[in-house]
């Protein structure tokens, strides 16, 4: 068995298309979805994510205005920045870049985007909706785009054995509830879990989100399984691998996500998707 993968670039640009052809027609006689985004400090990888969103955006025909601080920025200041993105009402989407240096505090940050231009679906109004499962709401990317990809390859979700591997609020938790949502049975792993082999070995959709490279082997993966590896890491040769020992764990899962180009290409059009939902509100 080799797997069937789970191409995110290709499904990203085949997004792409459809997005752009709607912003040419909804808002040719108003001004078009604006992302706003907040950066702080010199983060390498944060400034590369910006500048594939930002690159990304305005393909599609968004406006994009990016606040840059420096790491020595206060959080008033900061926060004065979310305000004023807040109020403007050209303004669709907010997001702020995670994480941020510290002593900042990212969560307070995101709290004060506001709900209603929360293109990243942190806020905690954002999550207390996906929580209570508020149709509708505006959900954490990474979840978002690996639901849609699943979606895509129409790979049946109901009453699977599911097991996430990593618990945090950008990824692990967010799937988690998605999961069920879709009447999957999910099993939350982490860094104390005991014997995360057999967990492993069980599951018939893995999801992977840690940000440790190799961390799961590839002969724990189930034969037939679905396998989302979430994890982005750079080795020091300069390449790029995931969580997931890739190379093995194709040779015994049904379908396998990519590094790079899986989990990564689908986040940044589910926030773009998200902005995009939010600026056609006023049209």
């Amino acid at each position: 068995m080799t797997a069937i993968i789970l191409d995110g670039s290709a499904l990203s640009l085949q997004m792409q298309e459809k997005m752009a052809k709607l912003v040419s027609v909804k808002f040719v006689n108003s001004p078009p979805p604006k992302l706003a985004v907040i950066l702080v400090g010199e983060n390498p990888a944060s400034k590369s994510y910006v500048r594939t969103k930002e690159r990304t955006a305005k393909k599609l025909g968004f406006a994009t205005e990016v606040k840059h601080f420096t790491e020595k920025a206060s959080m008033s200041e900061i926060l004065d920045a979310i305000e004023a993105f807040n109020r403007d009402p050209h303004c669709d989407a907010c997001f702020v870049q995670l994480p941020v240096p510290k002593p900042l505090d990212g969560l307070v940050l995101t709290a004060h985007v506001s709900s209603q231009k929360d293109a990243d679906g942190l806020t905690p109004t954002s999550m207390g909706r996906l929580l209570l499962g508020e149709s509708g709401a505006f959900l954490p990317c990474t979840a978002r785009g690996i639901i849609s990809l699943l979606d895509h390859y129409k790979l049946e979700l109901s009453g699977k054995d599911a097991v996430v591997v990593g618990r945090s609020n950008i990824v692990g938790k967010p799937v988690s509830l998605l999961l069920q949502r879709r009447n999957c049975t999910v099993t939350m792993c982490h860094s104390k879990t005991r014997d995360l082999e057999a967990h492993v070995r069980r599951a018939e959709l893995l999801v992977v989100a840690t940000g440790v490279a190799g961390l799961i082997k590839g002969e724990w993966i189930r034969e037939g399984a679905i396998v989302i590896d979430a994890g982005f890491n750079k080795l020091e040769d300069g390449s790029i691998v995931g969580d997931v020992e890739f190379n093995t764990a194709k040779e015994r899962a049904a379908y396998i996500t990519p590094v790079p180009g899986g989990v990564g290409p689908m986040t940044v059009i589910s926030l773009l998707e998200q902005c995009l939902e939010s600026a056609l509100r006023r049209v």
